[in-house]
C-alpha cells in the first residue's frame, strides 16, 4: 500500500496537509493497520510550521510523514486563506481516541512511549479500563537517551503493536519517529505531544466553550504561563500566511 498517491492533500509552506475529515482518517488508517506498511502520521499546528519553515531539515523530516493531519485551529485556517480548506481540524487527542475505540472493535495492540513514569503508568492504566478490547502491548517513560534508543526499539518490535503513540515534545518526538520508522515497523507511529498528561489525569483539556471559539492555545497558554516563549510562534504563522497567501500553496 503506497499512502501518499491515496491521500488528498493542500501544500501549506510545501508541507503537504491532509485534507481529510475525522471519519476518513480514521477509515484510511485502519487499512494501513491491515496492510501492515510502516506509517508515521504527524499532527501538524502552527508550532511545527514554524519550526518547518525557518528549519529546513525539520521540514524535510516532516515532509518523509506518510501523513499529515491538521491537528491546529491555524493550519485549517492557512488552508482557507490559500483556497484549499481542508475538511475540518482533526485533534490529534481525538484521533488517539477514535483509533482506540476502533483498537477496541478489531482487538489491536498498543505501545505507549513518553513522558514521566507516573503518567505513562496512569495513563497506560487508564486507558486499558476505558478501552478493554485493545491489548496495552507495553509502555516507556520518555526519560531516555540516544545510548537507550536500540534498547527500546528492540522492546517496541517484541511487543508487536499495530498503534504506537509517542509523547515527547514535537521537536523530539517527529524525529525520533522518523528515524526509527523503517526499524520499528508498526503500522500507525503517531505524535501525541501532552495528551498522556491530559489521558492521566495531569491535566486537563480545554473546556468544550474554549474548543469551540478555537481558543485552546489561549486556555494553556493561561494554565502554563511558561508556554508563553512558544506560543510566540502562532502570530508569527498567522503574520506569515496572510502576508504569503497567495503563494501558500505554490510552495514547495
Amino acid at each position: 500500500m503506497k499512502s501518499n498517491e491515496a491521500v488528498p492533500t493542500v501544500s501549506v509552506f510545501g508541507i503537504p496537509v491532509c485534507k481529510w475529515g475525522m471519519q476518513e482518517t480514521v477509515a484510511y488508517l485502519t487499512q494501513v493497520i491491515n496492510s501492515g506498511v510502516p506509517h508515521h502520521i504527524i499532527t501538524a499546528n502552527p508550532i511545527m510550521m514554524m519550526a518547518a519553515i525557518e528549519n529546513p531539515d525539520y521540514k524535510a523530516m516532516m515532509k518523509t510523514a506518510e501523513l499529515i493531519i491538521p491537528d491546529g485551529t491555524g493550519v485549517v485556517w492557512a488552508s482557507q486563506k490559500g483556497g484549499e480548506p481542508v475538511a475540518e481540524r482533526v485533534p490529534g487527542y481525538d484521533l488517539l481516541h477514535e483509533l482506540m475505540k476502533q483498537g477496541e472493535k478489531l482487538g489491536w495492540r498498543v505501545y505507549l512511549l513518553g513522558s514521566t513514569p507516573e503518567v505513562i503508568q496512569e495513563t497506560a492504566r487508564r486507558l486499558a479500563a476505558q478501552y478493554p478490547g485493545v491489548t496495552i502491548a507495553g509502555y516507556h517513560d520518555g526519560y531516555f537517551g540516544p545510548d537507550e534508543d536500540e534498547e527500546i526499539i528492540q522492546e517496541i518490535i517484541q511487543a508487536a503493536p499495530h498503534l504506537l503513540f509517542v509523547a515527547r515534545g514535537a521537536d523530539t518526538q517527529e524525529p525520533w519517529i522518523a528515524k526509527y520508522k523503517a526499524t520499528l515497523g508498526v503500522p500507525v507511529m503517531m505524535g501525541v505531544g501532552g495528551s498522556f498528561d491530559v489521558i492521566s489525569g495531569r491535566t486537563k483539556r480545554a473546556p468544550k466553550a474554549f474548543q469551540k471559539l478555537r481558543l485552546e492555545w489561549l486556555y494553556r497558554l493561561l494554565k502554563e504561563p511558561t508556554r508563553f516563549g512558544r506560543m510566540m510562534a502562532l502570530p508569527k504563522f498567522a503574520i506569515r500566511v496572510l502576508r504569503e497567501k497567495e503563494n501558500l500553496t505554490k510552495m514547495g
